[in-house]
């Protein structure tokens, strides 16, 4: 029979990702003793894996503007007492090289392992123990501390506070699990439904059918749902759609919503021509021409079949125009969760706060980082979420 380890700590962290590591770090410096529990072999798998293997993981120019979640103004206190500079000066006191991409994203020059490095040296100078490939099977309050009561199928670690770090259900092939939101549900903390953001969108039918061999073909476009709206490119794929645009416009789309519109050539007039009162050639062979100037022939000869007017008088051609500069597609719906960079929706924010990320009604009891019903767009924004959560739980406990 094995027998049962037992463990106190003043603090243990559930999951050894982006959040949990700086939940972790915070919590040592401040003479806590951490127990950050991880389900997987090795910490930081996410993080290894973004940005192509470079870890895109901040944006210098992060506001609260650029995340979604029932209560917009949620983010506005950790962002604001950690800040891209912060976890920047943690980068370059490491003598990690980096640079700016585009956008105000940060990449590593070399490699995302570089981060989980760090942050893994910053849990060793803050005495944090990390235990690997532990299996959470329940977990317990009771009245008396320490409060929480975490079973493993090795060990029991029990803490006056426990912070789950658990993630989101984004790309399952690392890992993911609902645990997070099993475990706000089991202390009757709410959950706003989760769901796929930054994520392909799938077409079907007609539209599906008359694109499908543009797949690899891209644009700069203006991607539009009301008034969230991103100018970036746009990737057509053999399911639909992607590319940054379309993955930043998948956040805010859901299927019970209008279609997602596409502005073709933001910016630019392009039948202008068509309307000079000397031009000699109305027709659709002159329309090609104009549109082969700012788009792949092959999309252009796409969006033409599909539009092309019935004439080419100052009506049709101003019809054209419009029709260009708002491209309806009507997605089927998105490429789910195995293709989602993170996961829209989560535990509520009512129910935390802002301050220390605490649940008011369960003291001792703390959730960061995307198991949070905050989302932020592409481009190193949900990273940053991850390091300004962590550090208000962090200072917390």
């Amino acid at each position: 029979m094995t027998s049962i380890a037992r463990h106190t700590f003043d603090v243990v962290i559930l999951g050894a990702g982006a959040a949990g590591l700086m939940a972790a770090i915070e919590a040592g410096r401040r003479g806590r003793r951490v127990a950050v529990l991880e389900r997987a072999d090795r910490a930081g798998r996410k993080i290894l894996i973004s940005g192509g293997g470079r870890c895109n993981f901040t944006n210098i120019h992060t506001r609260p503007d650029n995340f979604l979640s029932a209560n917009r103004h949620f983010a506005k206190s950790p962002l604001a007492r950690y800040t891209p500079a912060d976890f920047i000066a943690l980068v370059e006191r490491h003598g990690i090289a980096y640079h700016e991409k585009t956008l105000g994203q940060l990449f590593c020059d070399a490699s995302a392992q570089q981060i989980v490095d760090m942050l893994l040296a910053e849990c060793t100078v803050a005495d944090v123990r990390l235990f690997l490939n532990v299996k959470v099977e329940s977990v317990q309050r009771r009245g008396s501390l320490p409060a929480f009561l975490v079973a493993t199928q090795n060990a029991v670690f029990a803490a006056p506070a426990l912070v789950v770090a658990t993630g989101g259900l984004s790309i399952p092939k690392i890992g993911a699990t609902r645990l997070g939101y099993d475990l706000a549900r089991q202390f009757g903390v709410a959950v706003v439904e989760p769901r796929p953001a930054l994520v392909p969108l799938v077409l079907d039918g007609a539209q599906h059918d008359h694109f499908s061999s543009l797949t690899g073909v891209s644009a700069a476009v203006r991607a539009s749902i009301g008034k969230r709206t991103f100018t970036e490119k746009l990737l057509f794929t053999h399911r639909g759609l992607s590319g940054p645009a379309i993955l930043q416009i998948s956040s805010y789309w859901n299927a019970s919503g209008g279609p997602v519109l596409i502005d073709w050539a933001p910016g630019q007039k392009l039948f202008a021509s068509l309307l000079v009162p000397s031009s000699t050639h109305r027709d659709l062979a002159a329309a090609r021409s104009g549109l082969r100037a700012a788009l792949p022939a092959r999309l252009v000869d796409r969006l033409l079949e599909a539009t092309a007017p019935h004439n080419f008088t100052n009506h049709g051609v101003a019809e054209l125009e419009r029709r260009f500069h708002a491209w309806p597609f009507t997605p089927a719906g998105t490429e789910g969760f195995d293709k989602a960079e993170v996961t829209a929706g989560g535990v509520s924010t009512d129910a935390l706060s802002a301050q220390t990320m605490e649940c008011r009604e369960v003291p001792g009891l703390y959730f960061i980082g995307e198991v949070v019903d905050v989302t932020g767009h592409l481009g190193g924004f949900n990273f940053q979420w991850a390091w300004a959560s962590g550090a208000a739980a962090g200072r917390a406990v």
